[in-house]
């Protein structure tokens, strides 16, 4: 079974790390995803902790939305 994208559709990226602040991967990991194989993906995914952990506390949250 193929490991599905954790894109969550914000793709905005940290200027300290470089990783997406909603799926925490770089932007060369997003352009490559779909043909990288499986265990490449996996490693992404399991090293979301670690990358979570390098991104400033608040940067995670999602933009706000404007209300017209």
């Amino acid at each position: 079974m193929a490991v599905e994208s954790p894109c969550i559709d914000i793709c905005l990226f940290d200027g300290k790390t470089g990783f997406c602040t909603g799926c925490l991967r770089t932007h060369g990991e997003v352009r490559e995803w779909k043909k990288m194989n499986d265990f490449r993906r996996h490693r992404i995914i399991n090293d979301r902790a670690r990358r979570e952990r390098k991104i400033e506390p608040g940067s995670l949250k999602a933009p706000a939305k404007e209300t017209i």
